[in-house]
């Protein structure tokens, strides 16, 4: 077992892996900007090195200076959580070749799935369900505006090195095909240094449920069923929960070997998401693939009593997995706590929060890095908590997340508290019948007050 931690990451995420490496025996350093000088993972973790300035180019991805820092303090894994350089090939590969084990993916597992037209090709061969597209990279207009003949209307493109919806278009005719596909590849360009792009059907009225996978490098694996994250905001994930509200037993057993296929095909070692789009008629399609530990995991540890970082770390120790395939029999949900102002476009609300109190109870989980007088930086993602409740039935947890947001107080800032408070009584959302598009209707006025 590894004697000693880096975790190349910050916020909640790096406090998660902290607590495991403590129960596992296991010491940590944390890497922190300026920016981040107070912040927990710094005060909670054995040791600390400061590795720059506010921005993330500066910092948490700034590879030479979290090698020297794990090389200084003699650290023999990183773990880089989620985000930042959690699926970048460069990074893995560099840990190898310093003798650092990285605790997630291979550079070549990252770099096959990490491409979405190369990961689509890989699926196909592995047998996966695949949304009918171009094969590999558009050359041309011309040779988009042909597959969209042959598929047939609607279509959208994405960005190959896309994220985010960033460089991606629908497109419901011939005639609008030429001005979504200038349009994606400029930002796709502007965003990313790379305008390639793949076209795909589109499908109507999907579900975005993903499947987490374990794999043990060897073309071992096992999965942990569903989560669905169809409650997005311009493909920002916002509430996920576990079991799927849509899926029947057989399209979980589906989806499930379908995943545990992808997995043992590219011999991916660790935690790993499939991600799928699951359309009105019940057919579901491989989406991309996730390769590290992905925010809404603990509701699958909370229904699995799996624990995910713990189980990482063991695998990239050579430990064999101890999973199996499981079909969850209780509920959880997580409602992602972003310092944001819903009312006002989720415009950010970085600051300090001068009052916070975290709700707790039978069934309710807090994962989260700040607390009173702790001020939010604007140079990163705007999350600053993740509440987690768990129940026997969907309904139980939604009548316990109202409970819990009511009692969840921040002040200082705005947050997405109130949203998902009127979320949790939105008729639909309680009949479980939405898709992707939910949010694009939804009324962000008159949203309700803490208590």
């Amino acid at each position: 077992m590894f004697k000693k931690i880096l975790i190349a990451n910050r916020g909640e995420i790096a406090l998660r892996i902290i607590r495991t490496c403590r129960e596992m025996g296991i010491k940590t350093v944390a890497v922190y900007s300026v920016a981040d000088k107070e912040s927990l993972h710094v005060r909670f973790a054995d040791e600390a090195v400061c590795i720059g300035a506010a921005s993330s180019a500066d910092s948490y991805l700034n590879i030479p200076r979290i090698i020297a820092a794990a090389e200084i303090t003699n650290a023999d894994a990183i773990h880089p959580g989620y985000g930042f350089l959690s699926e970048n090939a460069e990074f893995s590969a560099i840990c190898e070749e310093y003798g650092i084990k990285f605790i997630g993916a291979s550079a070549d597992a990252i770099n096959a799935m990490g491409d979405k037209a190369t990961a689509k090709d890989y699926m196909k061969k592995a047998g996966v369900p695949v949304v009918p597209g171009s094969q590999g990279l558009l050359s041309s207009l011309d040779e988009g505006i042909k597959v969209a003949e042959e598929i047939g209307y609607p279509v959208i493109i994405k960005a190959t090195a896309g994220g985010g919806g960033r460089g991606m278009r629908i497109i419901n005719n011939k005639e609008t095909f030429k001005k979504a596909w200038d349009d994606a590849r400029r930002e796709s360009k502007a965003a990313f240094g790379n305008d390639a792009m793949y076209l795909e059907k589109f499908v109507v009225e999907p579900r975005h449920v993903e499947i987490q996978v374990f794999g043990d490098g060897k073309g071992g694996a096992c999965h942990l069923s569903e989560r669905d994250c169809t409650i997005q905001r311009r493909h920002q994930k916002l509430v996920e929960e576990t079991p799927s509200p849509v899926l029947t037993t057989e399209l979980r057993d589906e989806m499930g070997q379908a995943a545990l296929a992808a997995t043992a095909f590219i011999n991916y070692e660790g935690a790993g998401t499939i991600e799928f789009l699951v359309d009105k008629f019940g057919k579901f399609y491989f989406m991309e693939m996730n390769t590290r530990i992905q925010v809404e995991h603990p509701i699958t540890e909370e229904v699995t009593g799996f624990d995910l970082v713990k189980e990482q770390i063991k695998t990239a120790a050579g430990i064999p997995i101890s999973g199996r395939n499981y079909y969850p029999k209780k509920y959880a949900m997580e409602c992602r706590i972003n310092a944001e102002d819903p009312a006002k476009d989720f415009r950010p609300s970085p600051g300090k929060i001068t009052q916070l109190h975290v709700p707790g109870g039978h069934g309710v989980r807090v994962d989260t890095h700040v607390y009173a007088g702790y001020v939010i930086p604007p140079f990163y993602d705007s999350m600053i908590a993740k509440l987690i409740v768990t129940g026997q039935s969907r309904e139980e947890v939604i009548v316990r997340m109202k409970r819990a947001l009511d009692e969840f107080v921040i002040e200082g800032v705005k947050t997405t508290i109130p949203f998902h408070r009127k979320l949790m009584d939105d008729e639909q959302f309680n009949k479980g019948i939405f898709t992707t598009k939910f949010l694009e209707t939804f009324d962000f006025s008159d949203l309700p007050k803490s208590i």
